[in-house]
């Protein structure tokens, strides 16, 4: 979006946020959207959508606003659920190269010189609710996030559990714990080097769950607390996010799942397309990357940009989640589904992607990835089609309170960028209002410089 028409999408957005923010205890009428419900509802064109006490209410057209409701017209634009982020680190890392900042993993091995599994590892303890890329994700329509454990040298294929969180700024998780398992070439390191040696290890953790090799043998790898917490997810129990990307192994953890009876989702999956009959008869839902279409190694050798529309021409429940730097590009997500569906996948699927099909992987589909009567209040008006990357959420709401549309980046784009919008349509503040410059840098003078200069 450029020129006139970014313009009157910046205004309109700060115009919705004046009119609704500071409205957490009255209800809401946003009337005349194009509702995509990503539910049986499916889209709907002018319709309204109520909301109170932090729920949606009524969904439909002609609906009437109470007494002192807000209302916002939103003049046609599309209106969806808050969108899924991914598989992230959000509120676990601030800054990926700053150790201190980052607490995603657990490398005990490391110290002990020996291989340590430590499923009962939670990182939603770590979780900073005040963390600044939080709100850069938020105000471009991501409402929450499902918190992924990592593995890392000395630690182990179990990378110990997640959750999902919203982006409220609330401290705790919503839903049940997720475990997260990585197998394939890349985890081969930790376990000898040796690919096999995985479903040996993985096998022998279920042995000691199930009390066929006794806690206080010297060969035992759990903790009576890993125990406890690895039970919990055999026998039909909690969802077991496994990465892995090679159809060969995607195909050895089909029966090992099978015949343990764990309930499975696959990250990556860039293979899993070579198995999208029996992914879908096992009901797995897959978290795909759509931009993973050539072979970065071994294991992504069948990699395309198809991946997702097979995999849902199958019958398999598709989502999203970005490889690499998920955490600090969350807002990117959107992009990725744009991509499968310019790769095939049906439009609706796309969004099911970022709405329905995480929130019912991860067990949260009660409250979220739905517009309907019960559902959270968790919505975003976009200027365009949210699954464009030329579309911008011009408000985003949770619980039915709008928030403010604003992060560290559009402080610092502020606080920068002057001259861009005329003065007579806001405006933008100088960089640096009233400082004086020879006074902050003694001996210098700026008097002379140069434009370009004044704006570094």
């Amino acid at each position: 979006m450029t020129g006139k028409g970014a313009v009157a999408a910046t205004l309109l957005g700060a115009a919705l946020a004046f009119a609704t923010f500071g409205a957490s205890a009255q209800d809401l009428l946003i009337r005349n959207a194009t509702v995509h419900t990503a539910g049986a509802q499916g889209s709907l064109q002018n319709a309204d959508v109520l909301v109170s006490g932090g729920k949606v209410r009524a969904v439909g057209t002609g609906l009437v606003a109470p007494a002192n409701a807000q209302v916002v017209d939103a003049q046609g634009r599309p209106l969806t659920p808050t969108l899924f982020g991914g598989i992230t680190q959000i509120g676990l890392e601030e800054v990926s190269g700053e150790k201190s900042t980052v607490d995603e993993t657990l490398a005990l091995g490391a110290e002990q010189k020996e291989m340590t599994v430590r499923p009962e590892f939670d990182v939603t303890l770590a979780y900073n609710p005040e963390s600044i890329l939080i709100p850069v994700a938020r105000v471009e329509g991501i409402g929450w996030t499902l918190l992924g454990a990592g593995t890392a040298s000395g630690g182990s294929i179990v990378a110990g559990q997640g959750g999902a969180v919203r982006l409220d700024g609330g401290p705790d998780p919503i839903g049940p714990r997720v475990l997260f398992v990585k197998l394939g070439g890349d985890a081969s390191g930790l376990t000898g080097n040796s690919r096999a040696a995985q479903w040996m290890i993985l096998d022998q953790l279920i042995d000691e769950v199930r009390g066929r090799i006794p806690a206080d043998a010297n060969a035992a790898l759990l903790t009576p607390a890993g125990r406890a917490t690895l039970a919990r997810y055999i026998g039909g129990g909690g969802r077991v996010v496994v990465s892995v990307n090679r159809a060969a192994d995607i195909r050895q953890l089909l029966r090992w799942s099978a015949r343990h009876q764990v309930r499975i989702a696959i990250a990556g999956g860039a293979e899993a397309w070579k198995l999208a009959p029996q992914l879908a008869a096992a009901k797995v839902p897959v978290f795909v990357d759509p931009l993973a279409n050539l072979p970065a190694d071994f294991d992504e050798l069948g990699a395309t940009m198809e991946n997702a529309a097979r995999l849902r021409a199958a019958g398999v429940a598709v989502a999203f989640s970005q490889a690499g730097d998920g955490s600090h590009n969350a807002r990117k997500v959107r992009q990725l589904a744009g991509n499968a569906v310019a790769a095939g996948l049906p439009w609706a699927d796309g969004l099911a992607g970022l709405t329905t099909v995480p929130a019912e992987a991860f067990g949260v589909a009660g409250e979220l990835g739905r517009i309907a009567p019960g559902q959270r209040a968790d919505l975003v008006l976009w200027s365009g089609d949210p699954l464009e990357v030329n579309s911008v959420a011009l408000q985003v709401w949770l619980d039915g309170r709008a928030i403010t549309m604003r992060s560290r980046q559009t402080e610092l784009r502020d606080r920068y960028l002057r001259g861009a919008v005329p003065a007579e349509l806001g405006g933008l503040p100088r960089a640096y209002p009233g400082t004086d410059t020879r006074q902050a840098f003694p001996g210098t003078d700026t008097s002379q410089a140069t434009p370009a200069a004044d704006a570094r």
